[in-house]
């Protein structure tokens, strides 16, 4: 569905799913989080290193970050970018607010 196809009998779900999705870019820790991971797959520890921040802090954010997906290597969880959508997000985004 195209922005241009939404008008008032669009499904009010799929209007607070739009409006959840843009929530989370609404955050400059989750933004640098994103960031980070569109780059390469980190665990937790590594974010919290890049960004100075505590594991705790960084681990709370991702909670919040359904765009991210996660994976299992022993003890150690490794976190990613969920799908190419988000990272064509975040650059349309940044063009668009460095016009």
């Amino acid at each position: 569905m195209g922005i241009s196809n939404m008008d008032d009998s669009s499904n009010d779900e799929t209007l607070y799913q739009l409006a959840d999705l843009f929530k989370v870019f609404g955050d400059p820790t989750r933004i640098r989080i994103l960031a980070i991971l569109s780059k390469q797959e980190l665990c937790v520890q590594d974010i919290a290193d890049s960004l100075s921040m505590t594991q705790s802090a960084i681990s709370h954010q991702l909670r919040i970050l359904a765009l991210v997906k996660f994976r299992r290597d022993g003890k150690t969880i490794y976190y990613s970018l969920a799908d190419d959508h988000v990272a064509t997000i975040m650059a349309q985004g940044l063009e668009h607010v460095c016009e």
